[in-house]
């Protein structure tokens, strides 16, 4: 065989000198590279193999090799992490209660840093993950999270300087739920009316105005709250939404005095929202491949 030129794609070209063929050379890698489009449109549109076969013209057998071979080649971590400064960290559950899922999003850009498929909020894995993202160069200045004790700790133990926003969103209808909709007692109809200013605090002077509020709530209803022989359910969660406001307050309003910290997890909930919905498509996805979804997910649905 010979060099014949090259081809309209600019490609080496050869000819057999035996059977006076000319052919070009495959190239495996470029081949599955240029098909990814059709992998991407599966996992980011949930489009099935049907679809895929009308769009592309490639056959079914074809479209599903496609797909595996990407699901078993994951992308790799992404690389220096230091740019990224205000974090939101949150968590949530894939299949019921069994499988759980964790990110890591810039509170600014809304980019997906790192995911973690298979993992709980206050896993002592995580640990493990936090300090591997601080291998990379990710020194946040603040997190906020939704309040799970565990997570907090481990991003203490890990990041010792880091200021720990509670998500307001959270604060705001767990606190509302524990009060009930229409309550008949009066310390619980005043703490639900200081539940619903929590969303309303802009400035220094609302924050230390909702704050005396409470220390007039605490003063007035705190110790006979605490203090009830008999349990019922409404004392029971008047005790819950006492007990969380006030573990919660310290960390509530770091936002007044660092404008860029994002003062909810609500960018992590609508990740989760797209992701059960796209994944729900595919739920049908051997448990071993389920892995790979996600990392891609993780990797191309930011």
């Amino acid at each position: 065989m010979r060099r014949d030129g090259y081809s309209q794609g600019g490609r080496q070209r050869w000819r057999c000198l035996t059977c006076r063929r000319r052919y070009v050379t495959p190239r495996p890698r470029a081949c599955w590279a240029h098909q990814q489009i059709w992998f991407r449109r599966w996992l980011r549109h949930g489009l099935t193999i049907d679809q895929l076969r009308q769009h592309s013209g490639l056959s079914a057998w074809t479209l599903r090799r496609v797909i595996r071979y990407w699901l078993e080649h994951p992308p790799g971590a992404p690389g220096d992490l230091s740019r990224h400064r205000h974090l939101v960290v949150d968590g949530s559950f894939v299949y019921g209660r069994r499988v759980g899922v964790v990110v890591f999003i810039d509170g600014i850009t809304r980019e997906v840093i790192s995911g973690c498929y298979g993992l709980q909020e206050g896993e002592a894995a995580m640990i493990d993950v936090c300090q591997d993202l601080r291998r990379r160069g990710l020194e946040p200045v603040s997190v906020t999270l939704d309040g799970n004790p565990q997570l907090a700790k481990m991003l203490r133990a890990v990041w010792p300087e880091v200021i720990l926003q509670r998500c307001l969103v959270h604060v705001y209808w767990q606190g509302r739920r524990w009060c009930r909709a229409k309550p008949k007692r009066p310390e619980a109809r005043e703490l639900r009316q200081l539940f619903s200013q929590v969303l309303r605090v802009r400035t220094t002077a609302d924050r230390d105005q909702f704050i005396d509020q409470w220390a007039q709530w605490e003063n007035r209803y705190g110790q006979q709250i605490a203090g009830a022989h008999k349990w019922g359910w409404v004392v029971s969660d008047l005790r819950s939404a006492r007990s969380m406001l006030s573990h919660a307050l310290p960390d509530m309003f770091h936002y007044l005095d660092h404008p860029a910290i994002p003062t909810t997890t609500n960018a992590a909930e609508g990740f989760f929202g797209r992701l059960k919905q796209n994944y729900a498509r595919h739920r049908g996805l051997a448990a071993h491949r389920r892995p790979g979804y996600f990392a891609w997910y993780f990797h191309l649905c930011r």
